[in-house]
């Protein structure tokens, strides 16, 4: 197993060139397509940037321009990663694309790679995310959304899981205890000890790691499916009626609680309580449908309540390295939604008092 590791890429891309965008289009999409204009999009945490090309001459009417900072520094994760640390000479992005559709998942058709600018030209899934439709929708609707979500995880944790492709990176990475507790860790340094300013006392910190370690040993011991790993309503574009996925390159093999604790415990939207009990109970009955059936739910409950801890903490502190690190404080407003999440599920069982005893005095949304 190699060590866990992140790399971030270290400088920004200037805008592209639209001449070599514009021949670009003539030559290697469409014929008869031309460039009208290239308009920049928001940006996420990445050192990625986006662009859209509207286009005359089509269909399409555009496309999304991804522009690497660095594209071989891009073949590495931007998360930490830990597995077997298999070589690429690929993109990440790509090579988990071409495995997604193969799967009949909806991802970004790749209309081309221009290798030397470091420019991916992507079916265009339109401006507006999940998070977005779900703050107008109705409550049928929302669900209806979300329903939809959920049936895409499970494309995700059967076709895209079986048979085994090792010829993609995700089946070579996995959420192990090692790459668990690195996530802890991580919030521990930065939403924690960063956050205060302070170091954390050095019984506490002890005592917190042991009730880390039991939670990474229980997901860890899990059977493993194909995880997004990102896989909340910023990543899910609504184009329409259909959903569309993105930002998958981080993938890798996981418990099957992950995905759906990522898209219910979002960091952007909180779904009331009984449409969470809704889902997580739609979410068992589309996997019974296809037969893999959870005999016990109340178990799934709490193995999903402790994958919720797990990410919902890791999200706390990558908003502040962020913020730290990559001088973004767009994040920040979301920490304590996160953290609201964690502060009722330690509530619910008996097992977690010691670490929400010790845990508490550092994190005042905790109390």
């Amino acid at each position: 197993m190699s060590a866990v590791n992140s790399t971030f890429p270290s400088s920004a891309p200037i805008a592209p060139d639209p001449s070599r965008v514009a021949r670009t289009i003539q030559t290697y999409l469409a014929p008869g397509l031309a460039l009208r204009e290239i308009r920049p999009l928001a940006g996420d945490a990445s050192n990625r940037r986006y662009y859209r090309a509207v286009l005359d001459g089509g269909p399409p009417p555009s496309v999304i321009i991804m522009q690497l900072a660095q594209a071989e520094e891009f073949k590495q994760s931007e998360e930490a990663v830990s597995g077997t640390g298999k070589e690429l000479d690929e993109l990440p992005f790509i090579n988990v694309l071409a495995h997604l559709a193969k799967a009949d998942v909806p991802v970004p058709t790749l209309h081309y790679y221009d290798v030397d600018a470091g420019l991916l030209y992507l079916e265009d899934f339109g401006d507006v995310t999940l998070a977005e439709a779900a703050r107008t929708a109705d409550p049928a609707t929302l669900e209806s959304r979300y329903k939809q979500a959920i049936d895409i995880m499970v494309r995700f944790q059967m076709e895209a899981t079986t048979p085994a492709d090792m010829g993609c990176v995700a089946f070579h990475r996995r959420f192990d205890v090692p790459l668990l507790m690195w996530e802890f860790d991580h919030f521990l340094e930065y939403g924690v000890v960063a956050r205060r300013g302070k170091p954390m006392c050095a019984d506490d910190w002890a005592a917190i790691r042991r009730e880390f370690e039991h939670i990474a040993d229980t997901l860890a011991g899990q059977p493993r499916v194909f995880v997004h790993r990102d896989y909340h309503s910023r990543n899910v574009m609504v184009d329409g009626e259909r959903l569309g996925v993105i930002d998958f390159q981080d993938a890798l093999m996981g418990p099957a609680t992950y995905d759906l604790a990522s898209l219910l415990r979002d960091a952007y939207i909180e779904l009331d309580e009984s449409l969470v009990d809704e889902l997580a109970g739609y979410y068992l009955d589309r996997m019974a449908a296809r037969r893999v059936v959870w005999a016990n739910r109340a178990s799934f409950r709490r193995l999903f309540d402790l994958t919720s801890i797990q990410r919902n903490l890791k999200a706390a502190g990558r908003f502040v390295y962020i913020d730290c690190v990559k001088h973004n404080p767009k994040f920040l407003p979301d920490i304590p939604r996160v953290l609201g999440y964690v502060k009722r599920n330690l509530a619910k069982y008996p097992e977690l008092d010691e670490l929400r005893r010790r845990l508490t005095p550092y994190v005042p949304e905790l109390q």
